[in-house]
């Protein structure tokens, strides 16, 4: 096993480029194995090891995934013929619940494994579960795998989106595109990667409108056809940088951005005392040596994302001030504060909501991460502590971030990878 050793203490300068969004690209992924005629050629897919489970999944089920380039993926759906996923890789893969929309729209049948992924608290699959037995399906748990089967095919019908839930906005994408008459979701998600999720469908030939409202119409048809589409860049590794920049002080680009999908990170870091410009396609910040305190209430989108909740109470532990941070989203997603605590973090947790008193120095220690965001909080905290930090557990960090030592090593971090 590897771990991240960091001697902190360096400003972050300079210029980093950012990935296609991991958020939009496991559905995407899954949504182009929906054609049965023509391949999908899909750019700007970053390779993490959620991605890579996620192809050789679609591989064992019959249809063809490779990457042709360093971030190309083909994606050939024309042989999906195994309603079967395997199940370990499923299981530890929290993005196979698209396989069980792709499944049910292609095959009519589908068994997958409960998803794994990250420890932040209940995602349940009922929400999917629900969604898909409205739409038709017969649809169940059963010896730890997600079962589905439409005997009639799927449905249209109208349905409301429990919590705003994007996994089960995208998954009911995914399923109802292929399914009789028209399916209308309420309550959905309305982030910038259902967008891009439903640009791909419609180019594909499929019928979606309202992505990026909270009503979203999906209109059947009888077969989709393969096309070219570019994932949109992600905006929570674009704002993991930006943090990481503020917690040490640093001046930071990052890009490609879409600076709309950022503009309630972008508010937060300028309440925090930061000097941040957006460009076209780029965003800079310039962080003061010491932060103010703010207040943050995550909230679905345009609220303030959760996955970027970690990485800013990271950079407050710094801040001067006491910071108040309330999670709606997910019940469990402070696990990481008591690793930051080791670092000399002072943080105070009273149910869904995180106290942060500011510190004028935080001290590396060992720690670990438990999922990617938490992971990513320890990684800018280390960065911005005095002497060594070692974290442990960097596999659920690469989950979701590529070639995160190298970019942070391009803006002056001292950072490397060592054996346990």
């Amino acid at each position: 096993m590897s771990l991240y050793q960091i001697e902190g203490g360096n400003r972050l300068i300079g210029t980093v480029p950012v990935n296609g969004a991991k958020n939009s690209a496991l559905p995407i992924i899954c949504a182009a194995a929906l054609a049965a005629e023509g391949e999908c050629i899909l750019e700007n897919i970053p390779s993490y090891t959620d991605i890579l489970d996620l192809i050789e999944i679609l591989n064992a089920l019959g249809a063809k995934a490779e990457f042709i380039g360093p971030s190309t993926l083909r994606v050939d759906g024309t042989k999906l013929s195994n309603h079967v996923a395997p199940y370990e890789r499923a299981a530890r893969l929290r993005g196979s619940t698209y396989i069980v929309g792709l499944l049910l729209a292609r095959l009519g049948r589908a068994e997958v494994a409960v998803p794994g992924g990250c420890d932040i608290g209940a995602r349940p699959v009922d929400f999917h579960l629900r969604g898909f037995e409205a739409l038709g399906a017969r649809a169940w748990v059963e010896h730890g795998a997600m079962i589905a089967e439409t005997p009639q095919g799927l449905q249209g019908n109208r349905f409301y989106v429990e919590r705003r839930s994007h996994g089960t906005t995208c998954n009911l994408m995914i399923a109802a595109s292929l399914g009789l008459g028209t399916t209308v979701l309420d309550n959905a998600a309305q982030e910038p990667e259902i967008v891009d999720l439903a640009n791909l469908i419609n180019a594909m030939g499929g019928r979606v409108r309202g992505a990026g409202t909270d009503t979203i119409r999906i209109e059947g048809v009888e077969k989709l056809r393969g096309i070219r589409h570019e994932v949109i860049p992600d905006r929570i590794e674009a704002g993991t940088f930006l943090l990481a920049a503020a917690a040490t002080g640093g001046r930071v680009t990052v890009g490609p951005v879409i600076p709309e999908h950022m503009r309630t990170l972008v508010a937060k870091l300028q309440a925090m005392g930061a000097k941040v410009d957006a460009d076209f396609d780029s965003i800079t910040i310039d962080a003061p040596e010491r932060l103010t305190a703010i207040d943050i209430q995550t909230l679905p989108h345009p609220g303030f994302p959760t996955d970027l909740q970690p990485q800013i109470v990271a950079a407050l532990c710094l801040a001067d001030g006491v910071s108040v941070v309330e999670e709606t989203i997910f019940d469990n997603r402070f696990a990481y504060a008591n690793e930051l605590m080791r670092l000399g973090a002072k943080i105070k947790i009273e149910h869904n909501t995180a106290l942060v008193r500011g510190t004028n120095l935080l001290t590396g220690a060992p720690v670990s991460a438990n999922d990617i965001r938490g992971g990513a909080a320890l990684v800018i905290a280390g960065l911005a502590s005095q002497g060594r930090t070692e974290v442990a557990g960097v596999r659920h960090v690469e989950r979701g971030y590529e070639h995160l030592v190298e970019k942070l090593g391009a803006l002056g971090a001292e950072i490397r990878v060592v054996d346990e």
